[in-house]
């Protein structure tokens, strides 16, 4: 489990106040478990299975011990490279958890302890958590490259034929919005062009009229980009609602050009997303494969 991974659970820590709590722990703890001669307890096991009640995960006890595990593999593996977490990040990511929950951090303990859960297991988990983090971002980071022919490729197989121009436009605004709809649609039939579109504005009241500058089609919402495909220069669109009020685009110049940048950027974020997720998983489980479990 990643870090943000628990920071999305913790959200739901308020069904805390709705479980039963004061079960007295045993005196004494018995290792269920070790891992690469790392003892885990019974009453840490416990620990997580109450933490996982107030966060409405039924995996049961076999899911709070399979999370300890993966931990103890993953802080070992932290202390392998020279990582530490300190006591500082602990207690940073703690009351960022209790900023999520719209609390304070003494309100967070307050809950934990309704639940029956010790300050140390949470703290126990962030830690392994921010470690974890620290490791991939060291160790696999790195290693995760991305084709960027691939991504040329799969840009080109999304762009479609109304998206291959290139614009410089203008924007004209009817401050005022729907009850303005027939002047819009005056000064839209007697537009003739962005060189007397200022000119044209002053002969309606409350008309801004904006160099917005060039833009590729990528950039734009898919029905504005159809559009003004449609048009030629000196044309000019409907008009649309907008915050400010009624707003047009006017074509100032328009030539054909293809441009991946902006599609590309999407790709590169989903594809460098997965592709991170996939190797941390995969270096994970050759960690597990290779740790000595004692059950």
């Amino acid at each position: 489990m990643t870090f943000a991974d628990f920071r999305r659970a913790a959200a739901v820590l308020f069904i805390a106040l709705t479980v039963a709590a004061g079960a007295v722990l045993p005196a004494q703890a018995a290792t269920v478990v070790t891992v690469n001669g790392e003892p885990i307890s019974d009453v840490q096991v416990d620990q997580r299975l109450r933490l996982f009640r107030m966060e409405g995960n039924n995996t049961g006890r076999n899911g709070a011990l399979e999370q300890l595990i993966t931990e103890a593999i993953q802080l070992q593996e932290a202390k392998r490279l020279g990582i530490s977490v300190s006591n500082a990040q602990v207690d940073s990511a703690l009351l960022q958890i209790a900023r999520n929950l719209n609390v304070s951090r003494d309100r967070l303990q307050q809950m934990l302890q309704q639940g029956g859960v010790s300050g140390d297991t949470l703290q126990a988990r962030l830690r392994a958590a921010i470690a974890w983090n620290a490791v991939t971002e060291q160790a696999v980071m790195p290693q995760v490259q991305i084709s960027e022919l691939e991504l040329d490729q799969q840009a080109a197989q999304k762009v479609a034929d109304y998206q291959n121009f290139d614009y410089i436009l203008q924007e004209v605004t009817f401050i005022g919005g729907g009850g303005r709809s027939g002047q819009a649609n005056n000064f839209r039939s007697n537009f003739a062009g962005c060189g007397t579109a200022v000119e044209l504005s002053l002969t309606f009241n409350d008309v801004a009229v904006v160099d917005i500058g060039r833009r590729h089609a990528t950039q734009m919402p898919e029905a504005i980009a159809r559009e003004l495909a449609g048009l030629n220069v000196g044309g000019i669109t409907k008009p649309r609602a907008t915050e400010a009020g009624l707003a047009m685009l006017a074509v100032c110049e328009k030539v054909q050009a293809q441009d991946l940048t902006f599609v590309k950027g999407g790709l590169r974020e989903e594809a460098g997303s997965g592709a991170y997720e996939r190797e941390v998983k995969a270096y994970l489980d050759r960690l597990r494969a290779n740790a000595k479990i004692i059950r």
